[in-house]
C-alpha cells in the first residue's frame, strides 16, 4: 500500500519539476533581425507580425541599418558582443568571411532546408566544405526602367543590341529628354546597378566570369576594355550635374517624368508603384553579336548569431520561413522586387515583379561580377570597379587604364581559384 500510495507523489513531483521547463518553453521572448534593407521596414514588420500570429510567444523586430554602413556596422556589432539575434547574410565570401570568424551559426542540420532550397540555391551561403551558415531568402534582378510613354510619343522600340540603345539615348537627347537618370554621388548604385547590371553582356556570362577567377582570362583584356568603355559611352547621357546625384535623385529624376530610362534593380520598383505614367523595364541589351544575359542575384540570406540567448526560437522562425505554409504569406509580404528562392515559392502578385521575373526565365542569367570571389581582398573588386568606372565617366581615366587599375589591384592579392 505504502508503494501504491507513493505513485500520485513520485507523479506529483515529476510533474513539479518539468513546470519551469514548460513555463520557460511558453515564455514570450523578443529579439531583433538585422537588415540592410531601411525601406522595408512596413513589409517585413507585417512578415513578421504573421510568424507571430503563429508562433505569440516569439517576437521579432526588424532594425535595419543604413545599406551602404551595414557590413562594418554589422561587424562591429558582433565583435563588441552586441549584434543581433538574427541577421541577414550578404551572399558568397562576404557571408562566408564572417562565418570564418564564428559570428554566424552551422544551419545545414535545419529540417526541411536541403528539400526546400536545391544546392545550387543554397551556395552563395555555404562554406567550402558545404556547411550552410544562412537560410536563402530572397534574390533580385537587374534591368533598365523605361518611360513607356516617352518612347511612344518618339516613336521608340525597346533596344536589343547596346549600339541600338545608344541610338536610342541619342534620339532622346535630340529631342531634348534626358535619356538616363543615373548618377554617381551614391557610388555604390553605378556599380552595382550599372556596371553589374550589364557587365554578364560584355564579360561573357557565367563562363566567362569564371574564366577570369581561375586565371585563364586576365582582367584587363578587351571585354573587361569594353565594359569600361560601355560606361564611358553611356556618361553623355545622364543628366547634367550627373556626378552630384544620388540614388534618391536618381529616383526622383525617373519618377518625375525628367529621364527617360533608369538602370536600376527590382528592388526600387515600389517607390513607383503610383506614378502618372506607364513605365516598364528590359533587359540590357548586348553588344551586336553577342549573347545577352540579365544579373539575377541571390542577395538576402538570414543567419543566426551563435551567441544570442534565443537560438532554439530564431531557429522556428527560419523553419517557418521556408514551410508550405508560410510560402504564400512570404510571396505576399516579401518586399516589393525580392523573390523568394525556396522551391516552394508561391507566384509573387505585382505585375512589374513579374515582368522582372519574366526577364529571367527569357534570358540565361548570372550574379554580380565581383561577389563570388573578388569582393574580400584589399583592394576588393567591388571598389576597383567602382572606382575606375567613375574614373572612366567623369574622364579622368581611359576605358585600357581602368581595366589595367583593376588587374594591378587585384593582382595584389587575389589567387585564382583552382
Amino acid at each position: 500500500m505504502k508503494k501504491r500510495g507513493s505513485i500520485p507523489i513520485l507523479i506529483g513531483l515529476a510533474m513539479a519539476a518539468l513546470l519551469p521547463l514548460t513555463t520557460a518553453a511558453q515564455a514570450k521572448v523578443e529579439f531583433t533581425l538585422g537588415s540592410w534593407r531601411a525601406d522595408d521596414v512596413a513589409q517585413m514588420t507585417q512578415l513578421l507580425a504573421a510568424f507571430n500570429q503563429k508562433y505569440p510567444n516569439i517576437v521579432i523586430k526588424f532594425d535595419p541599418t543604413n545599406p551602404p554602413d551595414y557590413n562594418a556596422a554589422l561587424h562591429l556589432q558582433l565583435q563588441s558582443g552586441i549584434g543581433p539575434d538574427l541577421m541577414y547574410a550578404r551572399s558568397y565570401d562576404t557571408g562566408r568571411a564572417l562565418f570564418k570568424e564564428g559570428y554566424f551559426l552551422d544551419v545545414s542540420d535545419l529540417p526541411g532546408l536541403k528539400k526546400q532550397y536545391s544546392e545550387l540555391a543554397r551556395a552563395p551561403w555555404t562554406d567550402e566544405k558545404g556547411r550552410s551558415f544562412a537560410i536563402p531568402f530572397a534574390a533580385v534582378s537587374h534591368g533598365v526602367y523605361y518611360n513607356k510613354d516617352i518612347f511612344a510619343a518618339q516613336g521608340l522600340s525597346v533596344p536589343t543590341t547596346w549600339e541600338g540603345f545608344l541610338d536610342v539615348c541619342q534620339k532622346l537627347k535630340d529631342a531634348g529628354i534626358t535619356p538616363l537618370a543615373n548618377g554617381l554621388a551614391d557610388q555604390w548604385d553605378i556599380n552595382e546597378v550599372v556596371l553589374m547590371n550589364i557587365a554578364p553582356n560584355f564579360l561573357g556570362g557565367p563562363e566567362g566570369r569564371l574564366a577570369y577567377e581561375s586565371g585563364k582570362t586576365p582582367f584587363n583584356d578587351a571585354k573587361m576594355v569594353s565594359l569600361f568603355q560601355a560606361m564611358k559611352d553611356i556618361a553623355p547621357y545622364c543628366p547634367k550635374g550627373f556626378e552630384a546625384l544620388t540614388y534618391n535623385d536618381e529616383n526622383a529624376i525617373f519618377a518625375n517624368g525628367k529621364a527617360a530610362m533608369y538602370f536600376d534593380g527590382s528592388w526600387t520598383m515600389a517607390s513607383f508603384k503610383d506614378l502618372p505614367f506607364n513605365w516598364s523595364v528590359f533587359a540590357p541589351p548586348p553588344p551586336a553579336g553577342k549573347k545577352g544575359y540579365v544579373t539575377f542575384h541571390p542577395d538576402s540570406g538570414i543567419a543566426i548569431n551563435p551567441a544570442s540567448k534565443h537560438i532554439d526560437a530564431a531557429k522556428t522562425f527560419l523553419e517557418w520561413l521556408y514551410s508550405d505554409e508560410a510560402a504564400p504569406i512570404v510571396a505576399s509580404d516579401v518586399p516589393t522586387g525580392f523573390f523568394p528562392i525556396a522551391a516552394n515559392a508561391a507566384p509573387i502578385p505585382d505585375v512589374h515583379a513579374n515582368e522582372f521575373l519574366q526577364m529571367t526565365k527569357s534570358h540565361p542569367t548570372d550574379v554580380r561580377f565581383v561577389w563570388p570571389h573578388l569582393m574580400t581582398g584589399n583592394p576588393s573588386g567591388y571598389n576597383l570597379l567602382q572606382d575606375n568606372a567613375i574614373a572612366v565617366m567623369t574622364g579622368k581615366e581611359s576605358p585600357k587604364q581602368a581595366a589595367d587599375a583593376v588587374a594591378s589591384g587585384l593582382a595584389q592579392w587575389y589567387k585564382p581559384i583552382k
